[in-house]
């Protein structure tokens, strides 16, 4: 996969003025001669479900761009279990600590086929350098995460367990657009929501028998968004 990603990243580059999801990908404010700056490859890499983009404590060598999917960010606990802090979709960018030399701070894993822009951390920090324009969106994209963050910690670590179900939900929905979400493992919803795996089956199983989830494909749902907000609210 390395070498494939590695032959196509020249074209890659070439397609960022073209790219699908521009208008809000980290190089959405760039000019066309900006992109002269960009001397290392920029590589396309899709992941399959499961895998990780990079693990806690690897160097922070690039930045990613998710292009299309889902990306879990985890938090591993010391007594071995996991927190999912954070979920990343099509124009988000994992790993921004690697651009103040850290190592990386969480796992980034799959929880949809993803497609990403892999960018070096030297292509990010030569641009900054050199272009205004890159440096305000590396702020926007910083505070952004941070907003992201709080909202996760209100919105899905408060309450009880059903609201938390209710509000990860909405929030699916919301990527989504239109009134359907996808799910995903429910292990992976307790370990967003800071419940049991059994919880969360529990509380899924209860909103398709009552209605409020309706299956319309594998793992897809149509949702009744009045019956989630006041779930949600409660």
């Amino acid at each position: 996969m390395r070498g494939k990603a590695i032959e196509a990243a020249w074209r890659g580059q070439a397609e960022c003025l073209g790219c699908g999801i521009r208008e809000t990908a980290l190089f959405a404010d760039l000019r066309e001669q900006d992109f002269a700056l960009i001397h290392l490859p920029i590589d396309e890499i899709d992941f399959e479900v499961g895998t990780a983009l990079y693990h806690v404590g690897d160097p922070g060598q690039a930045v990613y761009t998710i292009r299309s999917g889902l990306v879990k960010l985890v938090s591993y606990l010391a007594d071995g279990g996991q927190r999912i802090v954070r979920l990343l979709r099509a124009g988000d960018t994992a790993g921004l600590e690697a651009l103040l030399g850290l190592e990386y701070e969480h796992t980034a894993i799959a929880l949809r086929q993803t497609a990403t822009c892999r960018i070096p951390r030297e292509v990010v920090t030569r641009l900054s350098e050199n272009t205004p324009r890159m440096h305000a969106q590396l702020m926007q994209r910083w505070q952004r995460s941070v907003q992201q963050a709080d909202a996760w910690l209100t919105r899905l670590s408060t309450g009880n367990a059903k609201a938390r179900v209710a509000r990860l939900l909405l929030l699916l929905r919301e990527g989504q657009g239109g009134e359907q979400c996808m799910l995903f493992g429910r292990e992976d919803m307790g370990a967003m929501l800071g419940v049991t795996t059994e919880t969360a089956s529990r509380i899924v199983a209860e909103f398709r028998r009552t209605g409020i989830l309706t299956e319309v494909g594998q793992n897809r749902y149509d949702c009744d968004v009045e019956a989630l907000t006041r779930l949600a609210d409660s």
